[in-house]
């Protein structure tokens, strides 16, 4: 299949957190771009910004690629199946999930796309909401040589950094590791805080002091990000149950039990971060507010 060019039409569905900033990205660099999403207040600030509105997940389908940024494997599966998409797409075209879901959903869905003659990648993305609106996200592709290629012109519009990581489902593994990673590193650093605050040495004197230090992070160099993504979900009533502190760390137990792998920590974190991190944006949102 030759690689798509950057004159097709992009059926994007899913404008949450991320998939907002990463199609408003997209229209500012000029690609004709379709948008569904299940609240239409979304659709028409999208539209508002220069998109189209699908008044059907289906209408999307005419769209020569189709991204879903949607919340959960349930979400992909309705719009891709239950809605009709996966059927409706001529042969040729491409399929790109950034959507966080299991595996074993990108296979089946990448078997029936193939059935098809439809290109298939799973392409979970981090960085957050400012780097989505930039174009600067890390996007884990999962697919075949071929889908990867075909779709790298629309992969390097919506990421600066594109690693093709193996076959399909990929990718969703690559991105429940980072998210492990991740969170374990949060939950250290809530500890660690709560312990130096209780020896009365403040939060932002031990994270400006562990910046040159080793035990400096992401998570540490930003720090307040997830609060600022906790109150964002407030915003848009996500509820804490389908959050990425809820649901991908439920997630990685999966991926884990499935392959028989001891995960004692993916288990931890999984019965009690989400509290921890929910408790912690509330307090910032009273103090704020104080």
């Amino acid at each position: 299949m030759p690689p798509l060019t950057g004159s097709i039409q992009i059926g994007f569905a899913g404008l949450g957190n991320l998939g907002m900033p990463m199609a408003r990205h997209l229209v500012d660099q000029g690609w004709p771009v379709v948008v569904h999403d299940v609240v239409p207040d979304r659709m028409h600030e999208c539209a508002g910004n220069g998109a189209t509105v699908a008044d059907t997940a289906l209408d999307l389908a005419r769209c020569q690629l189709v991204a879903l940024a949607v919340p959960d494997d349930d979400a992909v599966a309705d719009t891709l199946e239950r809605r009709g998409v996966l059927d409706a797409l001529k042969p040729g075209s491409v399929v790109v999930v950034h959507s966080t879901v299991l595996p074993g959903t990108v296979q089946r869905l990448a078997a029936r796309a193939a059935e098809a003659g439809i290109e298939f990648i799973d392409a979970p993305v981090s960085g957050g909401a400012e780097r989505a609106r930039e174009g600067t996200l890390t996007l884990m592709a999962g697919g075949t040589d071929a889908a990867v290629g075909a779709a790298q012109v629309y992969l390097d519009a919506v990421a600066s950094t594109v690693v093709h990581v193996g076959p399909a489902g990929s990718g969703a593994v690559a991105k429940l590791a980072n998210q492990l990673m991740m969170f374990a590193s949060l939950a250290g650093a809530y500890e660690a805080l709560d312990i130096a605050a209780a020896h009365g040495v403040g939060a932002a004197e031990v994270l400006g002091a562990v910046r040159t230090s080793t035990g400096d992070s992401w998570v540490a160099r930003h720090w307040g990000f997830f609060d600022d993504v906790a109150h964002a979900y407030d915003a848009s009533q996500v509820p804490v149950g389908k959050r990425p502190w809820s649901k991908d760390l439920q997630e990685v137990v999966t991926v884990a039990e499935a392959a028989d792998v001891a995960a004692p920590l993916a288990h931890l974190l999984a019965q009690g971060l989400a509290q921890r991190v929910e408790a912690h944006a509330a307090r910032t949102a009273d103090r704020d507010q104080a």
